[in-house]
């Protein structure tokens, strides 16, 4: 009886938009997150094993919703409709027939993923970063609050393709470097087997020149121009484009919670508590960690949860734009991009763009909804209203 009083006595459950954006969120997170590996899983195109969102037919290209109603595939003269009814195109299909439910549900589970894990990036940079700027106050903290008025100034979008050059530059460097060495190794191994005129021993040939690093570093330096870079593979260029995504999103995002928290901290590290933990000899670390920030949660979790639509607009907009997720994996921001343009005077394909910004649109609406009944819910001050 009391835990259901408390959970009447709410103010989040009286929350009517509140409970309808928490209801959407957890749906759009279970048909794509928890769907992903279905939907990134590999599936057999063409006798070539493919992921299943890459999948498709030029054979079934443009097909529209079964249940658009007069709806034509370009150039058909009859909707084909037992095509277009197969499970799988109940979303329609894309310009080389891929399935565009499947695109649309990988695409939301890599923004959400994508976003969600920025923001918790965003939020953990700026309280901490606040935490330390508010408490200490006087020239570190004036020093702190110019850094953050600097990068406020900077533009975000030129940064982030900064960020992706310099990745690439490193992880090239890195790959072809390795590359070089290992076949320099490989051919002083067979150099030295091929001078003793003798079946040897690879594995201790290649041992012992390992162990010599000054002839490693000679034939890395000779390698420089006698072998050329090695090209990165899809999956690391999705991983290098994912983590650099994650990181600019995440690690521009925090200033404003930063400059919040800052002064949540300078209101509280004077009350009577904390005045009564220097006291007692407390240092500044569990003053900080363990009386100021423990009292922060309900402005950190409604922060939080606004962090999390900025988030993922950001990155479907840098989707968009081309310096985002690259296809062919989607997300919303890509997948608007291709809608686009189809649509023309000659024939709108509709859905191509109507669905990727639906869900987007709908999903930021139901997270400022619930971020707007946890303020409501949190803040004391609308409580006693």
């Amino acid at each position: 009886m009391l835990g259901l009083g408390a959970t009447r006595d709410n103010p989040f459950t009286r929350s009517i938009p509140g409970l309808i954006g928490a209801g959407f969120l957890i749906l759009m997170f279970a048909v794509c997150v928890l769907t992903l590996p279905w939907t990134l899983g590999g599936v057999r195109d063409d006798g070539a094993i493919v992921p299943r969102y890459n999948a498709g037919s030029i054979n079934d290209a443009r097909l529209p919703p079964f249940w658009a109603p007069g709806a034509l595939a370009p150039g058909d003269s009859a909707p084909r409709a037992g095509e277009a009814q197969a499970p799988h195109f109940f979303l329609g299909s894309d310009a080389i027939g891929r399935s565009l439910l499947v695109r649309v549900l990988a695409g939301g589970g890599v923004s959400l993923t994508i976003g969600i894990a920025a923001a918790l990036l965003s939020v953990f940079i700026g309280t901490l970063y606040g935490a330390i700027s508010g408490y200490a106050g006087g020239r570190l903290d004036a020093l702190l609050m110019r850094i953050v008025d600097v990068l406020y100034g900077l533009p975000y979008v030129l940064l982030v393709v900064l960020l992706a050059v310099a990745a690439d530059a490193v992880v090239g460097e890195y790959v072809s470097r390795e590359r070089e060495r290992a076949a320099w190794i490989e051919s002083k191994v067979a150099t030295t087997l091929a001078a003793e005129s003798k079946p040897s021993d690879k594995q201790a040939v290649r041992r012992e020149l390992e162990a010599d690093g000054e002839l490693k570093r000679r034939l890395e330096d000779e390698a420089l121009h006698a072998v050329p870079p090695r090209e990165i593979s899809q999956t690391g260029r999705t991983t290098l484009d994912l983590a650099v995504l994650f990181i600019a999103i995440g690690g521009f995002s925090w200033l404003t919670m930063a400059r919040v928290i800052r002064g949540q901290v300078m209101s509280l590290k004077n009350q009577p508590f904390v005045e009564a933990a220097r006291a007692i000899g407390a240092s500044r670390r569990r003053i900080l960690f363990v009386h100021l920030l423990p009292n922060l949660m309900a402005p950190i979790i409604v922060y939080a949860t606004l962090t999390v639509p900025q988030a993922i607009l950001q990155e479907s907009f840098l989707s968009f734009l081309g310096i985002g997720v690259k296809p062919p994996l989607p997300s919303w921001g890509n997948l608007a991009a291709e809608g686009l343009p189809e649509l023309n005077p000659y024939r709108s394909n509709w859905w191509l763009l109507l669905f990727p910004c639906l869900l987007l649109g709908l999903t930021l609406l139901a997270l400022n909804f619930v971020g707007e009944g946890l303020r409501e819910a949190l803040d004391p001050r609308r409580q006693r209203r």
